[in-house]
């Protein structure tokens, strides 16, 4: 009889090392275990070989996940040996019940002996096994609560329990194991957003930073509660008419955080950042464009979700309303402010930048005209003008009230509303 090598294991005896020894093999180029040969290669038998097989089928049934059977061949030899073939698994990484898919329960062959796998060699087996979808591949961190999830589901009165998780994607294939989109649901998500308020231009003078952890609802909430708390309002006065505008419009910097939270690549460990000062707020993800698209794509509304199965929950719960919509709101909302948002891409990062509209109208390069004024006044009065009220107010023809009216909204000064002969003019 040979000795032990990489592909063969002996043991004189049953213990519970032999479900180590199956999962290595499995999680490998296969091997073969002989329970009855000591470890100089000697034949010493099992005293009741029947029922030690018996024990040891059952027990490679019950301790191994997932089902590895089917690559496991036994039968009893000569001398009262069992001779267990193992061939190379297909749903790697197999794992001891008992302790899970990380190194303490997930085994490999390494010479003649069966070893931990490192964090690495698990995530790799599952990347082979599972594809390329990180949210679709199965979670290393199994021991998971959805309270933040079960809370989220509950305000916008979506079911949410255990028999709906296979069709969310937050259980694989067999219903059993959590998906690493259950991760990122889950209370334990280890990703995070980290929010920094500064007091410069330059991004060198804090004034101000929190990092919001859990689940992506937690950090959602959160994060948006606290950037509200960072978006002050400006007062100014037209005539008798004070007028009240915040730094950045509320659903420009939720649709500019669901963006950074739908479409990251949560298959990195670095947070979101989001840095705050007083010209700008910045959003930056990990993740640029997938392969195909460009900046000229999304600004069309063409969208291609890296993570399509929390882009449909989030659809779900009406947190978005469609694919590729969220971006093209954003520019809407900044249609009558001189400062545009920017959209900034490279192979592994999107950032979008929202201008602070207060200051881009502080920074206005001209003061208003005498026109100007009086337009101004005919609003404060009369809560809005219309470009036939503009050439009737000012004695212009209706070319130059056009152009005077868009300065006017580039300026940031007034805002249009409707089209063609419905279109009005409103203080800003």
């Amino acid at each position: 009889m040979s000795f032990e090598n990489e592909n063969t294991e002996f043991k004189a005896r049953f213990t519970e090392e032999i479900y180590k020894e199956v999962i290595a093999f499995a999680n490998t180029e296969g091997g073969e275990i002989y329970v009855g040969i000591n470890d100089s290669g000697a034949v010493v038998g099992l005293p009741d070989a029947d029922l030690e097989f018996t024990r040891i089928t059952n027990g490679i049934r019950d301790a191994v996940m997932p089902d590895v059977t089917m690559f496991v061949r036994s039968s009893i030899g000569d001398g009262g040996v069992v001779r267990i073939t193992v061939s190379e698994g297909s749903n790697k990484p197999y794992y001891l019940k008992g302790k899970g898919i990380r190194p303490g329960g997930v085994y490999v062959r390494q010479g003649a002996s069966s070893v931990p796998a490192s964090p690495e060699q698990i995530r790799m087996m599952i990347k082979e096994s599972d594809g390329d979808s990180f949210e679709e591949m199965r979670s290393m961190t199994q021991e998971l609560s959805f309270e933040a999830a079960a809370s989220a589901f509950a305000k916008f009165g979506v079911e949410f329990g255990r028999e709906k998780f296979r069709a969310l994607g937050i259980t694989g294939a067999g219903g059993e194991l959590y998906t690493n989109l259950a991760l990122i649901i889950s209370d334990q998500c280890a990703h995070t957003t980290k929010v920094a308020v500064f007091g410069d231009g330059a991004n060198t003078v804090f004034r101000d930073s929190r990092e919001f952890g859990g689940s992506v609802f937690s950090q959602l909430e959160e994060t948006f509660n606290y950037l509200m708390l960072c978006n002050k309002t400006a007062a100014s006065f037209s005539g008798l008419l004070r007028i009240e505008a915040r730094d950045y419009p509320d659903e420009a910097i939720r649709e500019a955080l669901l963006n950074a939270l739908v479409h990251r690549d949560y298959g990195f460990s670095g947070s979101i950042i989001i840095n705050v000062n007083d010209d700008r707020m910045e959003f930056i993800s990990i993740g640029g464009l997938l392969p195909g698209l460009s900046t000229d794509d999304i600004m069309i509304g063409i969208s291609q979700p890296r993570n399509k199965n929390l882009a449909e929950i989030f659809h779900r719960l009406h947190l978005i309303e469609s694919y590729g919509t969220g971006i093209r709101r954003i520019f809407k909302l900044y249609e009558d402010c001189r400062s545009k948002p920017v959209i900034e891409v490279t192979p592994n990062a999107f950032k979008i930048v929202l201008p602070n509209m207060n200051a881009a109208r502080e920074n206005a390069p001209s003061k208003m005209t005498e026109q100007m004024k009086k337009v101004m006044d005919h609003i404060a009065e009369n809560g809005k003008i219309s470009e036939a009220e503009v050439r009737a107010l000012l004695g212009i023809k209706k070319t130059r009230a056009f152009d005077l009216m868009k300065q006017m909204c580039d300026l940031g000064l007034v805002r249009s509303e409707g089209r063609g002969a419905a279109k009005e003019y409103k203080a800003k």
